[in-house]
This record gives structure tokens, sequence and C-alpha cells, in this order.
């Protein structure tokens, strides 16, 4: 298969990548810098990957995304799964979050998925069909502390793509949402903080999460197997299900969580 990954340099979407290379798979691998994308694209290749294309892009330019799915789709003939990966935090109450910072994370979280979905799709109907998988959050489940414009981000996400679901199933295109608790990465260290510079500390609960290669391995075969969603994580995943049937429990325990 041909599998495009955003986010593909570290984390989750770095230890996919070496899922779908064990498989033989060709890979395409997107994010903001090339420097950091070489290393993961040479470990894809050992790992077994059949073709690795180093494609990156930092999403500023969203009339650009239609030409970056040009290219991807020309590079081996097509595009079988896309999975929009690419995500930023924060840890900012609201007071302290600016309309500069909600905007550069909606940026990032939201509208590059959104206009990458949108640059594919007519690819894939044309071609019959495809996949198109996205990184959302349990904090797009529930609001959390510190997360509000993180958490609205993956709100917004849930929207679109359950809509995208909904709409083109009947034309062959799959949907899997993929919704991670706490996944052992680097998003902490990178998020957001008062001010607009980096967080630069892992978090308690980050630390303790599940290791990203157990996190990929899972969201592989979920969307291998086609599901709609998929929860990764440990006991944090119960908040979901709380949220679900006890919504005012889920408010109650959500102002109780330790936001780092």
């Amino acid at each position: 298969m041909n599998i495009w990954i955003t986010g593909a340099s570290s984390g989750i979407g770095e230890a996919c990548a070496y899922c779908y290379a064990e498989g033989g798979n060709k890979l395409i691998l997107t994010s903001s810098s090339r420097e950091r994308l070489e290393p993961v694209a040479a470990n894809c290749r050992e790992k077994g990957a059949s073709e690795v294309l180093v494609l990156p892009s930092d999403f500023n330019d969203l009339e650009g995304v239609k030409l970056l799915a040009r290219t991807a789709w020309d590079a081996f003939g097509g595009i079988d799964v896309l999975f929009c990966n690419a995500g930023i935090s924060q840890r900012t109450n609201v007071e302290d979050t600016s309309m500069d910072m909600v905007r550069q994370i909606m940026e990032i979280n939201y509208f590059a998925p959104v206009a990458l979905a949108k640059a594919i799709l007519p690819f894939m109907l044309k071609a019959g069909g495809g996949h198109i998988a996205v990184t959302t959050s349990i904090a797009g489940v529930f609001g959390f502390p510190l997360r509000c414009a993180y958490s609205s981000s993956k709100h917004a996400l849930y929207g679109f793509f359950e809509t995208l679901q909904a709409e083109y199933y009947g034309s062959n295109i799959l949907v899997t949402i993929v919704c991670p608790g706490r996944v052992r990465t680097n998003i902490s260290l990178n998020a957001l903080d008062k001010g607009g510079g980096k967080h630069g500390t892992m978090d308690p609960g980050q630390d303790k999460g599940l290791p990203a290669e157990k996190a990929a391995r899972k969201i592989v075969r979920a969307i291998n197997k086609g599901k709609r969603e998929v929860l990764i994580g440990r006991g944090e995943l119960i908040m979901v299900y709380i949220k679900r049937f006890f919504p005012g429990l889920c408010a109650k325990l959500a102002r109780r969580i330790k936001p780092m």
C-alpha cells in the first residue's frame, strides 16, 4: 500500500511509519523539518519499506496543500491511506491564551488536516476509494484544563471527519478517527506556553503514558481493519465512557484532573 503520514518526524507518526515499513509499504513522510524526517526515512528503509519519499511542509500555506497533495499522489501512483497526524498542544489557561495562539493551534490541528482531506478526496474518489485517518484526542471528547485551544481544535476534527464518514461512506471512502489518551511522546515538551514559547517539560501523565510503539501498532491495526474510531491509551480512556453516559460526573472529574 501507499501510505502518507503527516507529523511523521516523531511520536505517533514516526512509530506508525515504522509499523507500515515492516509491512513493505511505500511511505510518504511529512513534517515541518526535512532534517528530522531524513533519519526516520532511513530507518523505514531498513525496516523494509519498499520506497520512501520525504515531503516536508509546515502547512503555513493552506493554498499550497493542493499542490502538496498532487505531488504525494503522483509519487507512487496514488495514496491508499492518508494519516493526518501532525499537531501541537498548549499549557495555558483561557485568560493567558492569546487569540494568536488559538489561531496557530487551529491552523495546525484543524485547518491543515481538513485542507489535506479536501485536497486528497477528489483523487481517491476518481480512483474508486481510499482511506483517511486523523488523530484527535480524548481532549476532543471533553474539555480539559490548560487545553482550551487544543481541546477545541480536536472537538472540531470530530465534527468534520464524522461528516466526511457519513457523506462518502457509499463512495468507498473510509475514515478512521484515532483518539489517543496519554501516549509517551514529546507533545508536552513542544506544547505552547504563555508567550508562545515551548513548555519544555515532560508532563508526569505523559511520561507514564502508553509507549508510542504500542500505540502505533494499535492504530495501524485499526486502520487496516477499517475501524470508524479507535481509542488509544490506558485507564484514562474511562473518561470517554463517563462523558458519554454520565456527562455531569465527567465535568466534575475533569475539574479535578491534574492538567500536567
